[in-house]
């Protein structure tokens, strides 16, 4: 059944606004990254549940070969490590450092498109993409700088690394979901891709001794949120998205959470955040950006 572009776009600016939580709700959250990670991961997975049995998604798992089964799980696997290797990273470097390099994954995004799924950007996408990066890194220069860049030593460039590995797996989860999603529904795909993270956390949480609990009803209430925002209106929103519009157009409207995330932060009581003249013109470097590589679907 045919989408509207519009629609799409809608849903896009959604799902921004669902993953702009993420950073605050993270902030101000006592517990392990790991364990925040599992936790958001399991309240969504009991309410993709529902709906999956609700519409008997789960009857499309069989037609499915194992290449595709395999597909899924790695995309699990890419967005479990994704967590793991970006949150650890913002506690070895500097979150400058982590921001901008983890912001590489649009343009991963768009090199993996060209190379498997044979969607390569248009010249005016690849401006626009190169425009919302610049704005990325205009947005953590002032840090960058006093903190030295990125050439920095030891655990920093250990932390460099992981946000780096954050983004190419990143950009590995989209260009999945973007070959997944024209043979399964939402739910059933989310359902195949959410379960595999969620069992590769637990992994990673046995094997680094990560306590996952009790927690006060407060983190509780913190794990429902990023559930409820990044995870259901942030991800799957995309995911939903990647159905009808190629990965790296999807991808790009992420380098948008910053700024989303900025706002929340300076709202949120607990944070006050105010953002510095850089972050107010990075953002409208990142929000043209966006807007000229979007101007004109592919779907």
């Amino acid at each position: 059944m045919p989408v509207r572009p519009s629609l799409v776009s809608v849903v896009l600016l959604v799902s921004v606004l669902g993953v702009s939580l993420s950073g605050p709700l993270v902030r101000l959250s006592n517990a392990h990254p790991i364990a925040i990670a599992v936790w958001r991961l399991t309240f969504s997975l009991a309410i993709v549940a529902v709906a999956l049995v609700i519409r008997g998604s789960w009857r499309q798992w069989r037609r499915l070969d194992m290449t595709s089964y395999a597909i899924a799980i790695a995309g699990g696997v890419m967005l479990a490590l994704h967590f793991w290797s970006w949150n650890t990273s913002v506690s070895m470097t500097t979150i400058a450092a982590s921001v901008l390099l983890v912001n590489m994954q649009p343009l991963i995004v768009a090199m993996l498109s060209v190379l498997w799924l044979r969607e390569a950007p248009t010249r005016q996408q690849w401006i626009g993409i190169s425009i919302a990066m610049l704005g990325a890194l205009v947005v953590v220069l002032p840090d960058l700088l006093q903190s030295g860049g990125l050439l920095l030593r030891g655990r920093a460039a250990l932390g460099d690394a992981l946000a780096l590995i954050g983004a190419i797996t990143a950009a590995g989860y989209y260009v999945v979901g973007r070959r997944l999603r024209g043979t399964l529904d939402l739910w059933a795909y989310v359902a195949l891709v959410y379960g595999a993270c969620l069992a590769t956390l637990l992994v990673i949480a046995a094997m680094a001794g990560v306590s996952l609990g009790p927690y006060p009803r407060r983190e509780y209430e913190i794990f429902a949120l990023l559930a409820l925002g990044p995870m259901l209106l942030g991800h799957t929103g995309m995911n939903w998205a990647l159905r009808y519009a190629r990965a790296y157009q999807v991808n790009i409207v992420l380098l948008g959470e910053p700024i989303g995330a900025t706002v929340l932060a300076a709202l949120l009581p607990g944070i006050r955040e105010r953002p510095t003249p850089f972050i107010v013109l990075g953002g409208i470097l990142v929000l043209g950006g966006i807007l000229l590589a979007e101007r004109k679907k592919q779907v």
